[in-house]
């Protein structure tokens, strides 16, 4: 599974994938992570651009503060595009938190659960973890 990491997560994102390296889920499960300048999406890019983006080519889009209003903001396109078929967005509840390992442990437990049972989480719009 490949997780799409919204701009401001760049940093906390290699420290999630390096813990779930050391945990030894990349043995067992594909996860990857990738940035939108990697995929060539400007960083001032709309929700919608993103969110779309991520449907389109099969990723999780993975964030912390996608903005909740305005017909462009994350919320109103998952209302609006959201389908049973569509991949969930994961949002990190507290990214500050991300620097306390217990916090980050049960996050990376969140998305782990998350890519085994991905099946059941298709539509379920935004999932805010830990």
């Amino acid at each position: 599974m490949i997780f799409l990491v919204d701009h401001h997560l760049e940093g906390q994102a290699i420290t999630l994938l390096g813990n779930i390296s050391n945990q030894g889920w990349l043995e067992l499960i594909d996860i990857s992570f990738v940035t939108l300048e990697e995929v060539d999406i400007p960083f001032d890019s709309s929700d919608r651009i993103v969110w779309r983006f991520a449907q389109e080519n099969q990723m999780i889009l993975l964030t912390g503060n996608r903005s909740m209003k305005g017909e462009d903001s994350l919320e109103q396109v998952l209302r609006e595009e959201n389908t049973l078929t569509s991949l969930p967005v994961v949002t990190i509840g507290n990214i500050e938190r991300l620097d306390e390992r217990n916090y980050q442990d049960k996050c990376v437990d969140r998305l782990i659960e998350i890519v085994i049972d991905i099946e059941n989480y298709m539509g379920a719009r935004r999932i805010f973890i830990p």
